[in-house]
């Protein structure tokens, strides 16, 4: 029997912010097609360590759940920035691949792809930061017509195998002269990951931040607007505390700056 994420498991403890400094859009599907309990329990921790996250830096939220289709994902425009949770695999459709019979394959959901895909659109022609964590740094770069790896067969560096805890703690080198670079003021950090696919082709526009030991992507970037997405998870409490605060701090920042502005067309940003 698959379990069942509800919105009160994820939703922060305390109350928002009297005075946001920001408004943020929040997608995830809370709920997709055979989900299991011990996934159930990581969407439902990750979920509220994001949230909690975004409270402590000021922000407030709305969650947009692509469990089921969203009554207005062109709302998101009216928010001062867009994060993309992670979650099941992105439909192979959604990126051009005629290989649908994907190995290890799990969560796929091509309605909630595209709900997703749709506000990553909107939030781009408004302007607004973007940032996506796993699935949804994938969906940034499919959404610029980059490609998703299916399956990644040595997977050893990424997850868990049989009879393993699916997070470990993961190696990864963040590129010189990268505005996660510039962030997390590391060349290398140590960050959790549970994946087995990852950003293949980078799409227009985008480079890649990091990488694992093995080569894989583990990050993508806009150089010239504010558009990061991360494979692994900065949400998972498990990992170290200081490098999810400069993200999510470095994100609200940006955040505001685009709420104070309010450009009406895409512009050049300089890193933090």
């Amino acid at each position: 029997m698959s379990s069942v994420v509800r919105l009160a498991e994820v939703l922060p403890a305390g109350p928002p912010p009297a005075r946001p400094v920001a408004r943020v859009g929040v997608v995830v599907s809370l709920n997709f097609p055979d989900l299991g309990e011990e996934t159930a329990a990581l969407v439902r921790r990750f979920t509220r360590v994001c949230l909690e996250s975004l409270h402590a830096q000021g922000a407030a939220f709305e969650l947009f759940d692509t469990s089921a289709p969203l009554a207005d994902p062109d709302s998101i425009a009216g928010h001062d920035g867009l994060l993309l949770l992670g979650g099941g695999d992105v439909d192979p459709s959604c990126y051009g691949s005629a290989d649908l019979d994907v190995p290890n394959s799990y969560g796929v959901d091509v309605r909630a792809d595209r709900d997703a895909l749709r506000m990553i659109g909107v939030a781009e022609d408004a302007a607004l930061p973007v940032l996506g964590i796993c699935r949804g740094s994938q969906l940034v770069n499919v959404h610029r017509g980059g490609t998703i790896v299916p399956d990644i067969e040595d997977h050893a560096l990424h997850r868990g195998g049989p009879g393993e805890p699916m997070f470990l703690d993961e190696k990864i080198g963040i590129e010189e002269g990268t505005r996660l670079r510039a962030i997390l003021g590391a060349e290398q950090v140590v960050a959790r990951s549970g994946h087995h696919q990852a950003v293949d082709r980078v799409g227009r526009d985008l480079v890649v931040a990091a990488r694992a030991l093995d080569g894989v992507v583990e990050a993508i970037e806009d150089p010239d607007r504010w558009v990061l997405g991360v494979q692994w998870h900065p949400e998972d409490d498990d990992g170290p505390a200081d490098d999810r605060r400069r993200l999510f701090g470095a994100f609200v920042t940006a955040c505001v700056e685009r709420r104070d502005h309010q450009p009406t067309t895409p512009e050049k940003r300089n890193r933090p």
